[in-house]
């Protein structure tokens, strides 16, 4: 497709819109604009105290290095990367947390008003148009929110369908520099890993909605569903476990109850396959976080089921998921938002699911107490399910004391009697109740099985301590 020519003027001096002190907003994701990154560090170096503010960021995050500290402040809405991490840590950046459908809302309502964006897109069609690709999420919003739009226009960047399209009429500056988009393999996995992701495909009935989470467990869920019929998706993010689906024609979207026959994402990240995929595919559409994480649109489709990861839950099911300890991990993003969205709607089931174990077995993830200085993300009265490897605890109008023992089941075995010795220090819980089930030989390694009879779908599994009234 041909580039508007006169547009693309790599001889303006871009840096000159800019001053020191400004605060700019950078591309999310596969998206990062490096290009201008790198020109904002080598050619600007008059420039200083610029806060650098973004989503995660699938790149090699040079501007959070200790060399660019009186440079640069970064404030990231989500930790992705170790270099971000580290900068975090060592306080020369910050993390703001804030649910991913409201992280628009601050750039809108100038609580953290932007003097420029950083963006990458798509070259223009023939009408001008450029489209965000694989990154819309809040690139949208805060391009619409800034006072200045500087773009680097990418041949390598798809032209994604749906609301993603600027109009090279609105950037201040733009240079055409081509830049391969990052990939990103989370199809690794490990015995753990697929069982988890074998108990969370139970709980999917046909012809529901799905949103994953960023992770390796979401991924395997995808592989624990050839079988199914008529997914649909509604999902912030879009990964190639979800494009295998619909490619063996699993997702069909055709019960959505909210924008059916559409898959409805706002950002995507994986192989070069999946960008192949979505390139100009109108079955698939792109939409920024603050209308497809908006719980209430979330909650318009029936069957809603979400799910996300965790880093650490406790006995009443409070979940930690973007800190451990006082070290800040990752970010809020969008778990809430869908916790929230999915447990409004008509049947709809949020699920929490996650290793029952961390650093090689030696911690366990279900907790009596939260770890000093663990921050919650989603509350207790949110979670309806968790799935660890060893099963799948209900909480759903479970008390404390049921949902204490529900999880203590799914817990690893060698943790369960000090859990119950923990919780039984400050709830009652008698002394008759074991603190895990007898297996059900004939069920094999997956302790559950769906059983349709006549017109009812029943769960076989074994008897729990917290199946006692």
């Amino acid at each position: 497709m041909a580039l508007v020519k006169h547009q693309f003027d790599s001889k303006v001096d871009w840096h000159s819109l800019l001053d020191s002190g400004n605060r700019i907003f950078i591309g999310s994701y596969a998206a990062v604009p490096n290009a201008l990154i790198d020109s904002l560090i080598e050619d600007a170096k008059g420039l200083n105290d610029i806060e650098l503010t973004h989503m995660g960021t699938l790149s090699d995050d040079k501007w959070a290095l200790p060399e660019y500290a009186s440079r640069f402040k970064v404030n990231t809405f989500f930790i992705h990367g170790d270099t971000v991490r580290q900068a975090v840590d060592e306080g020369r950046a910050d993390y703001t947390p804030c649910f991913l459908s409201e992280v628009s809302g601050l750039f809108t309502s100038d609580t953290l008003p932007l003097d420029a964006a950083l963006i990458m897109v798509s070259p223009p069609d023939e009408l001008g148009y450029c489209s965000l690709g694989v990154s819309v999420d809040v690139v949208m919003s805060a391009a619409r929110a800034a006072k200045h739009i500087i773009a680097q226009v990418n041949p390598s960047m798809p032209r994604t369908c749906g609301q993603t399209f600027l109009h090279i009429s609105e950037f201040s500056a733009c240079i055409e520099a081509e830049q391969p988009l990052p990939e990103v393999d989370m199809s690794e996995t490990s015995k753990i890993v697929d069982r988890i992701g074998q108990y969370t495909a139970i709980l999917i009935d046909d012809g529901a909605t799905l949103q994953l989470g960023i992770g390796k467990i979401p991924d395997a869920v995808t592989r624990y569903l050839y079988q199914h019929k008529n997914l649909g998706i509604h999902s912030e993010l879009l990964c190639d476990g979800l494009v295998d689906l619909m490619k063996r024609g699993v997702v069909t979207n055709r019960y959505k109850t909210f924008h059916p026959g559409k898959t409805v994402v706002s950002f995507c990240f994986g192989s070069k396959n999946l960008y192949d995929f979505v390139d100009i595919n109108p079955h698939v559409e792109f939409y920024p976080s603050g209308y497809v994480n908006k719980p209430a649109n979330i909650a318009k489709n029936d069957n809603m089921v979400s799910i996300n990861s965790a880093l650490q839950v406790d006995l009443s099911g409070q979940v930690v998921a973007d800190s451990i300890g006082y070290d800040f991990y990752s970010g809020i993003g969008g778990q809430v938002d869908f916790v929230t969205g999915a447990s409004k709607s008509k049947n709809g089931r949020p699920i929490i699911a996650l290793p029952s174990t961390a650093k090689n077995g030696e911690v366990s993830r279900i907790v009596a107490t939260l770890s000093e200085g663990s921050g919650v993300v989603t509350s207790r009265g949110n979670v309806h399910y968790v799935i660890t490897e060893f099963g799948i605890a209900s909480l759903q109008g479970k008390s404390v004391r049921e949902r204490a023992l529900e999880l203590i089941r799914v817990a690893h075995p060698k943790f369960r009697d000090e859990l119950l010795a923990k919780i039984r220090e400050k709830y009652w819980v008698p002394d008759y109740q074991t603190r895990t089930p007898t297996d059900i030989p004939e069920l094999g390694e997956v302790q559950i099985s769906r059983i349709q009879f006549q017109d009812q779908q029943f769960y076989m599994r074994p008897l729990n301590p917290s199946d006692e009234r």
